[in-house]
């Protein structure tokens, strides 16, 4: 009963909370820029997490960091930029195949799959799934959701490279326009969730899926309210309604969670950890692809001298960083991937941490202090570079910190703008270098990495990085099905984009989930995007 007292202050104790830590927390020396206060500070209001429950109603308060425009998650609507993680993450919608622990696609909504020729798949759909609309989920429904998805989203489009969907009573048949070795893989990925089009999208960006949970009121950066399905098609939900609530800022999350006004937490401050290692509590853990890491930007003078580049990556402390400002919940990065992928860190090298041969590699460019006062300079320019970022993730507000120390040391001046509205920036140009938070592996294969990030057409090359030998190689895994094969690919892809130190990368994360006082059911998954399910449980 004591929590339910707790839940009717929920909304003012973490506004008084976040307008505190809003006063009192900058973020890489730049406050004024990073409003991550005003993403957490009222919401649970806004989100519902003051309603009281029902007699014998189950409920669950859910504080996440991520559903917000700021990570591009402004609704659940799966083919609306990476809202699709949203749709998953909150068991909305589901697709047809997923990944098991090892990462490797297993039938979800489907049962099965034939790849007939290298540019025609053959997927047999389950029997007797429903979507929250009511509407039977067949072949056509789920054609008309897939051909929507390619008519509206760019990276879907260029991932699946649909040419032609038939579909015949539960057989969906999948024509490509060439070969695409890893389709089965891109239909896992969440913005594959299947929604009935044919029910609309709502002005609020709300679908129609075939999860255990939909959603009855959706607030871009403030969070959702969720409501069992009575029919979903894999057992009853146990909950009868979830609130998630978004909370950007840690202390107030953890505050939250303390409390008891929480009885689970996502992306909580790894300082804060430690509070929920015992009884009443328990931490789901498992280490995932999801890696930070910095991109240059070609189109800064500076930064198109291949010295330069190298002295920035030999000047990032990754065990610094790793061990000690996010206490050991993450593993250095070499790469893009962890060590324990086939194509991972174990199979190539980067610029090792060392400030004394940066120092000599800036000198070897041109830049040298010479006017004394620690900084390098250049024809009378001092060397300063924007390193661009945002406050939602944690560990890149700490990363920033890290990077300017260890910069000023080489005699770099890093001017750090952390801020919810990074993306208007990268539009802009105002960057050097953007530090971001990414899932390089989230569909168990390599491919879609070098595609979303390094290549001339990818739509998350930020910097306009370009290799003429990373181009052929992937012209050359485009058309490799074989695993094996493909892993090779991978390694030479990675070690390329090392050499050209066009990207520096920085950690590798671990992925912990939080559970309150009787809680069983809410377990971290290493593709980081599976965390509600009809499993989540409150005793």
């Amino acid at each position: 009963m004591k929590k339910k007292g707790l839940r009717k202050k929920l909304g003012v104790s973490l506004l008084a909370v976040t307008m505190a830590a809003g006063l009192l927390a900058g973020c890489g020396g730049n406050a004024g820029a990073a409003p991550a206060d005003d993403a957490a500070g009222g919401t649970q209001e806004a989100s519902g997490g003051s309603a009281p429950a029902a007699e014998g109603e189950k409920v669950f308060y859910y504080g996440d960091t991520t559903f917000n425009a700021e990570n591009d998650e402004s609704d659940v609507n799966p083919h609306n930029g990476y809202s699709g993680w949203a749709c998953i993450r909150y068991a909305i919608g589901e697709t047809l195949f997923k990944y098991s622990d090892a990462m490797e696609p297993e039938p979800w909504l489907a049962t099965e799959y034939e790849n007939v020729d290298e540019n025609t798949w053959e997927i047999t759909l389950r029997d007797g799934v429903t979507f929250t609309s009511g509407r039977a989920m067949d072949a056509q429904a789920v054609k008309e959701c897939l051909d929507h998805l390619i008519e509206v989203h760019e990276r879907a489009r260029g991932d699946l490279k649909i040419q032609e969907i038939t579909a015949e009573g539960q057989t969906l048949i999948i024509r490509t326009e060439e070969s695409v070795p890893a389709l089965i893989n891109y239909l896992a990925e969440p913005y594959g969730c299947i929604i009935d089009v044919a029910a609309g999208i709502t002005e609020d960006g709300n679908v129609s899926g075939t999860g255990p949970y939909m959603a009855t009121k959706v607030e871009t950066d403030k969070g959702l309210t969720l409501v069992k399905n009575e029919n979903y098609w894999n057992g009853m939900p146990k909950l009868d309604t979830i609130y998630v609530q978004t909370i950007s800022d840690g202390d107030t999350m953890t505050m939250a969670m303390q409390s008891g006004e929480l009885d689970g937490a996502y992306g909580l401050p790894y300082a804060s950890l430690p509070l929920f290692e015992s009884a009443p509590y328990s931490i789901s853990s498992c280490e995932t692809s999801r890696s930070f890491f910095g991109a240059m930007n070609y189109e800064t003078e500076a930064l198109q001298d291949a010295n330069v580049r190298k002295a920035i990556a030999g000047a990032i402390d990754r065990e610094n960083f790793t061990k000690v400002l996010m206490n050991g919940n993450g593993s250095p990065a070499v790469g893009p991937f962890p060590a324990s992928f086939a194509y991972g860190d174990s199979t190539v090298t980067a610029q090792e941490f060392n400030l004394e041969a940066s120092k000599a590699l800036l000198a070897e460019a041109g830049w040298t202090d010479t006017d004394g006062d620690g900084y390098v300079d250049k024809n009378g320019q001092k060397l300063t570079l924007r390193w661009l970022t945002y406050p939602s993730r944690q560990e890149l507000p700490l990363l920033a910190e890290s990077v300017q120390a260890s910069m000023k040391e080489i005699g770099i001046d890093i001017q750090v703008n952390c801020t919810a509205n990074h993306l208007d920036f990268i539009a802009s140009g105002d960057w050097d270098i953007y530090a971001s938070a990414f899932v390089t592996a989230p569909t168990g294969d390599p491919e879609f990495f070098f595609t979303t990030h390094c290549l001339d057409a990818s739509s998350k090359n930020r910097g306009g990085y370009h290799s003429d030998q990373l181009e052929a190689l992937e012209a050359q895994m485009s058309r490799t099905f074989d695993k094996a094969e493909r892993a090779k690919l991978a390694t030479q892809m990675v070690q390329t984009i090392l050499d050209d130190n066009g990207f520096i990368f920085a950690s590798h994360l671990k992925m912990s989930i939080v559970s309150g006082e009787g809680v069983t059911g809410l377990i971290a998954h290493p593709c980081d995007y599976y965390e509600i399910t009809a499993d989540l449980d409150k005793n």
